[in-house]
């Protein structure tokens, strides 16, 4: 399979036969990133904040096949498309795929107003081709017993998801064998890489941070 990064928390996961997106935010989106994004089959999306789900981008790229999954709370915040309500402890049967829906905890500073605050958030456990992919959202950290070969793993330095600390940390715990950070490159949130890449070795953790369209096969 090829997963492929794009700006801050967005994955896209192809397999031979399916098409997965994982919060298709605002941030840099062009002409290319569209084309490259089109006629998914299911997008997954933790949140309703605009850097995780844009709208008119999704419209753009959606066709009769594609299926929406996301909390109550990003269906109410965007009535153009139509979602399907999942929420944490439900599983997904997508045949060859299978998804657990798993907790998200938001962070939240002060700055934040009443329409910015996350009331429902949740993280994606997907087993495609014999290996568990997690994608936690902007979560900080939560007591958990999760477990996964390849982990998401966000981080920056201003109380939205974990610190670099934080981070190594919850990645550790769930015995990933490979991690791909997310989030830090939200340029009025920057994440701390010097800082991260350094927990993460003390923790003798395997990571692989990839630019904006970058792909890898796993």
């Amino acid at each position: 399979m090829k997963i492929t990064k794009y700006a801050q928390s967005c994955i896209l996961i192809e397999t031979q036969k399916t098409k997965i997106l994982i919060d298709p935010g605002i941030i840099n989106i062009n002409e290319e990133t569209i084309k490259e994004w089109m006629n998914p089959d299911y997008i997954f999306v933790t949140h309703k904040h605009s850097d995780h789900f844009d709208e008119a981008s999704v419209e753009k790229i959606i066709s009769q096949k594609t299926k929406i999954y996301s909390t109550n709370e990003t269906s109410r915040a965007y009535q153009k498309l139509s979602f399907l309500i999942i929420k944490e402890g439900n599983k997904i049967d997508l045949g060859k795929i299978k998804v657990e829906i798993v907790k998200g905890l938001h962070g939240h500073h002060a700055l934040f107003k009443e329409e910015n605050i996350i009331h429902e958030e949740v993280g994606y456990i997907l087993e495609i081709e014999g290996k568990k992919i997690y994608h936690p959202g902007d979560t900080i950290s939560f007591p958990n017993d999760y477990n996964c070969d390849i982990i998401f793993t966000p981080f920056n330095n201003h109380g939205v998801c974990m610190s670099p600390f934080e981070a190594a940390l919850f990645a550790k715990h769930t015995n990933a064998s490979l991690v791909i950070p997310i989030h830090y490159d939200n340029t009025r949130l920057p994440g701390d890489i010097n800082k991260f890449k350094e927990e993460l070795e003390k923790n003798q953790l395997n990571y692989k941070f990839l630019k904006i369209g970058e792909s890898i096969e796993v």
